[in-house]
């Protein structure tokens, strides 16, 4: 774009954000700072200005802190239109308009997709329409689920035992309630961490008072006559009786309204460039419609260039950032999103932090403590490199071995340790489970598909 169509862009242009997420809230405060002066609309299809979600597994359920009190602070004010309550219903790539769900379109010269991702919801819909099934995502979800908790249920069934359902479950036994885990794979967190970590984290469960059940799936939901859930029947044959459900079964990218727009998006997330300008279903690079956060598929050179959709905080504010700032810049001033994926998780009062993509890694070592006292550091390998790393309540190593990942150090780590334990210091498979068969936890999602796959339908847009 030459000079004065940038500086017209940046006077009046017209920029829209689709999605009023913590990844929308701080794409807007860097166009502000940036000295955007055109004008500025927040496309968000709940009726809430963006707020945290972290905290709906963690205080809310603990009555801690109130659904309301999840606002995200803001840095600065944006001076926005906007538009809640009403879902991005279609993209007129061509017209350059963001269609709604209530008739209206809002157009733009610039366009940002961040619209996350949302909970996957029970298969059955009879079922899953039961009172006191749950899932937990929004602010909404997190109140109900709250209230519900306050109640005092007798027992709850938590189905999967990924990151969020864990920290349900953390939640249930530090409220005094009764509660049932029920996870298909052989452990708790076994898509995120593999299956030396996932032991360790069963354990702690089992060691709370969780009935963790293992290898087995619930095959129904049964109500009473009232139309509340009164039980559940597994796939091993037993049958639970439970007042309180909660689905934990991953998420799914919001990508269903860019249908027939032309735009590289499917269930996986819109696929992007490094510096965040989406593809169109042809692979090519569009110049004016950007994505991030959860929704967004980037490739990512310390892994292969392997194209990741990470479901982390710190990601959705970084590449938010990034995109805001590209959306502004002449090409020769655009800058990569190269941020190492970073989660973490508090539970049964252990603090458990991961970085990098353990999901990719094919062994572990464990390098500082010890599993069986809950206090460890493990380092993942992949092909002669470490990949990963994730400690439980040791979180000073993993700064350390950040930069040991993006130094593309190799594995097994060849410098001795300061912490010579009985594991020995012999890596070990990881034991992650066969990527065809789904898990309820993954926290990255490794894919290596081109946006111009042609499995993909291509329908012109209107």
């Amino acid at each position: 774009m030459p000079d004065a169509a940038l500086n017209a862009l940046r006077s009046s242009g017209r920029i829209v954000i689709v999605g009023a997420s913590l990844a929308g809230l701080r794409a807007a405060e860097t166009l502000r700072e940036k000295g955007f002066q055109g004008s500025l609309t927040m496309i968000g299809d709940e009726p809430y200005e963006p707020y945290d979600r972290p905290p709906l597994s963690k205080q809310v359920l603990l009555g801690k802190a109130s659904p309301e009190g999840t606002a995200l602070p803001r840095r600065r004010a944006i001076d926005a239109q906007w538009r809640l309550g009403v879902p991005a219903s279609g993209l007129d790539m061509a017209g350059k308009r963001v269609e709604l769900a209530d008739g209206d379109s809002v157009p733009y010269d610039r366009l940002l997709i961040a619209t996350g991702v949302r909970a996957r919801p029970w298969p059955n819909e009879a079922e899953a329409a039961l009172d006191g099934v749950f899932v937990l995502r929004t602010r909404d979800d997190g109140a109900a689920l709250a209230r519900r908790m306050d109640a005092g249920p007798r027992r709850v069934l938590v189905i999967g035992a990924g990151f969020t359902g864990s920290e349900i479950a953390s939640a249930c036994r530090e409220r005094g309630v009764e509660v049932t885990v029920a996870e298909r794979a052989d452990a708790p967190l076994v898509g995120a961490l593999g299956g030396v970590v996932g032991a360790v984290a069963a354990e702690l469960q089992r060691e709370n008072g969780v009935d963790l059940r293992t290898g087995v799936m619930v095959t129904g939901l049964e109500g009473d006559s009232t139309g509340r859930v009164r039980a559940a029947h597994f796939s091993d044959g037993t049958t639970l009786e439970c007042d309180v459900v909660v689905v934990s079964l991953g998420a799914q990218r919001n990508t269903e309204w860019l249908s027939g727009s032309g735009l590289g998006a499917g269930p996986r997330g819109i696929a992007c460039d490094a510096g965040c300008r989406a593809f169109d279903i042809t692979g090519i690079v569009t110049d004016d419609i950007y994505v991030a956060g959860d929704v967004a598929r980037s490739p990512h050179p310390l892994f292969g260039y392997q194209f990741l959709s990470l479901e982390h905080w710190g990601n959705a504010v970084a590449q938010a950032e990034i995109a805001a700032h590209n959306m502004l810049s002449e090409s020769a001033d655009r800058r990569p999103h190269l941020w190492t994926p970073a989660f973490w998780s508090t539970q049964f009062g252990v603090n458990i932090k991961s970085v990098g993509v353990p999901s990719m890694g094919t062994e572990i070592m464990i390098t500082q403590g010890s599993r069986a006292e809950r206090r460890f550091s493990g380092v993942y390998g992949y092909q002669g490199r470490i990949i990963g790393a994730v400690t439980f309540d040791n979180a000073r190593w993993l700064e350390f071995y950040r930069h040991q990942i993006e130094s593309t150090c190799p594995f097994p780590p060849p410098y001795p340790t300061v912490d010579r334990r009985s594991e020995g210091h012999r890596p070990m498979p990881a034991d992650f489970p066969d990527p065809s068969v789904p898990t309820h936890g993954p926290t990255v999602t490794l894919s290596g598909y081109s946006p111009a796959d042609r499995r993909m339908t291509f329908t012109p847009a209107r």
